[in-house]
């Protein structure tokens, strides 16, 4: 691989890299996330791992699927961080790769743990979360200095595949300007409706990026008052990130792929709902 002179350390036997795949697009993933799959006896992968991003393993690498899907049969975590830590004892180079960031709702940071109580050597490679990357992708910027100075991260659903206990539903609601929650397809009207009961305004704009990045990639515009009946009635299914505020009014301006295939964009999206300056 081509690294035009960027030096970057190479993948020893013995240790374990997790290693952040991006939200899909095989051209997000980081250079030196590429550099490790190629260099990698072994890759074992999750369930978001696009095949893209899988093609850019060594020709000779075995590949181990490890996918945790919730609500769904699917590897448990301790056999994955028992896995990890046999292999590198076995002198292999291994790369844990994980969709997204591995330490963003990717429990990286658990199987960080385990290697570490092992004495395994690792190294962490972030990647782009798809609370970023698929926003961007649908032309929705997580932040904009005329919509949030603040944005809040929420899982929507807990380890069992249930919605996490725990959550300050009111502080969610009135706290954040901007939500980005994900993997709340299947909770989405307990979610909406929450946060509706919380105070937040049902006329608030929603929208629902599902498969985000890659080629299927769709994209659905709402209310949080209507968003659980029109995710419901446009078929939408996981993987899926919801943007929940006023950034998503943006997307009417900056939806660069429709604008690609001849959508015309609005110059001020935000309009009448843009804040007052002062000074």
């Amino acid at each position: 691989m081509d690294h035009r002179g960027a030096s970057l350390p190479d993948v020893r036997p013995g240790w374990v890299w997790l290693v952040g795949a991006g939200p899909g697009d095989p051209g997000l993933i980081s250079l030196l996330g590429a550099h490790a799959l190629a260099q990698a006896d072994v890759v074992v992968y999750d369930a978001l791992v696009s095949e893209g991003v899988l093609a850019l393993a060594a020709k000779d690498a075995r590949l181990e699927y490890a996918g945790k899907r919730g609500g769904k049969a699917s590897a448990q975590q301790p056999d994955i961080s028992r896995r990890l830590v046999q292999l590198a004892r076995e002198g292999r180079r291994v790369v844990r790769l994980k969709g997204g960031d591995p330490f963003v709702f990717g429990r990286g940071g658990e199987e960080a743990q385990a290697l570490v109580a092992a004495k395994v050597p690792f190294r962490v490679v972030p990647g782009i979360t798809a609370g970023v990357g698929a926003l961007a992708y649908a032309g929705i910027p997580t932040t904009h200095r005329d919509t949030n100075a603040a944005v809040t991260f929420v899982t929507g659903h807990g380890a069992g595949g249930d919605l996490p206990d725990g959550l300050d539903w009111e502080a969610l609601a009135r706290g954040s300007p901007v939500l980005v929650v994900y993997m709340a397809v299947k909770h989405l009207p307990t979610i909406a409706a929450r946060l509706s009961e919380a105070g937040r305004d049902p006329a608030t704009p929603v929208a629902i990026v599902s498969r985000g990045t890659l080629p299927d990639q769709r994209v659905l515009v709402t209310t949080l008052g209507r968003a659980a009946e029109d995710a419901a009635a446009a078929g939408l299914e996981p993987p899926a990130v919801v943007a929940i505020g006023e950034i998503v009014r943006l997307r009417a301006a900056l939806d660069w792929l429709g604008a690609a295939e001849g959508r015309a964009l609005e110059a001020d999206p935000l309009g009448a709902h843009a804040p007052r300056r002062t000074g």
